[in-house]
């Protein structure tokens, strides 16, 4: 799921502290059990054992800026309803790693095959597309370049990026990024669609108005009731269900065909499969497939 200007990466603290007594706090079963249950019923998301170091690094930051005593003084405030920290919670849990034009065959598939065969053969010229888990905006930019450079001028083109961590969707709205972020995109793509910047912004890039116009972000979690009225001609759904039980992943992908025109693609990450989760798409191949009822 992905969602900080930079995908967010531990301080060294996660894999380095513990849940012993010997830690600054101590992340008791007890605490630990309700935090795995609190963001399974929050985001869907399931933790094993193996997280635990992990939860306590993302977590006890939390605890230090909120000045509390304990993880069981901080699973209270949860449990109370505090809706700030609520969120605060599911941000430093979820996980970001993005980057542009990552599993580049998708793209590749999107040039060469959907978007000329869309062109031939849909009706009007309306595409409505859905980064769903769009971390920090580069893989909805990646998709709007594509269409941007392949889609005749007078198509109505919108793109919605949607991510669980709202401090995500807010990076991906403003469309700045340093420039490390952009190495693995061409010159050419480069020159055209991003903007240096100058002064107190040096080592910084924006991207032109012109993409950023194409795509609204919105915070939406997954596992909650969608707002979107129409369907979509495609979506990209990669490397979110991993965190997920084979039972969601089940209602998930139900929920997906739903949103997509009939024969609508889905793009999933390379980790990731439908076999044995859902029988409402077939598989064209690398991770892509099309919506058959």
């Amino acid at each position: 799921m992905k969602q900080n200007t930079m995908p967010r990466q531990d301080d060294g603290t996660a894999g380095t502290a513990t849940a012993s007594k010997s830690s600054e706090f101590e992340l008791s079963d007890r605490d630990f059990a309700f935090i795995k249950q609190f963001i399974a019923r929050q985001a869907g998301i399931e933790l094993s054992e193996a997280k635990r170091n992990l939860v306590y690094g993302r977590l006890v930051r939390r605890l230090r800026i909120l000045q509390l005593p304990s993880f069981s003084a901080y699973c209270s405030r949860l449990e109370a309803g505090d809706e700030e920290e609520l969120e605060h919670c599911v941000n430093a849990l979820t996980t970001n790693l993005t980057s542009f034009f990552r599993e580049s065959h998708h793209f590749e598939f999107l040039q060469r095959e959907l978007l000329p065969r869309l062109i031939r053969e849909k009706r009007e010229p309306t595409l409505r597309v859905w980064s769903a888990g769009c971390s920090t905006g580069e893989e909805p930019y990646s998709i709007a370049m594509v269409l941007a450079e392949n889609l005749p001028e007078h198509w109505d083109v919108r793109v919605l990026a949607t991510d669980l961590d709202s401090s995500v969707v807010a990076t991906g709205a403003a469309g700045q990024y340093t420039l490390d972020r952009i190495t693995g995109i061409t010159d050419a793509r480069r020159k055209h669609w991003f903007l240096r910047g100058k002064g107190a912004n040096e080592g910084q890039v924006r991207v032109r108005d012109e993409l950023r116009d194409m795509i609204t972000f919105r915070r939406l979690n997954l596992l909650e009731p969608w707002p979107m009225r129409s369907s979509f001609d495609f979506i990209f759904c990669r490397n979110v269900v991993i965190y997920f039980s084979k039972d969601t992943q089940r209602v998930l992908f139900d929920r997906f065909a739903e949103q997509l025109h009939p024969q609508g693609h889905l793009f999933i990450g390379h980790s990731e499969t439908l076999y044995k989760v859902s029988d409402r798409f077939n598989l064209l191949g690398n991770t892509i497939y099309q919506r058959v009822r």
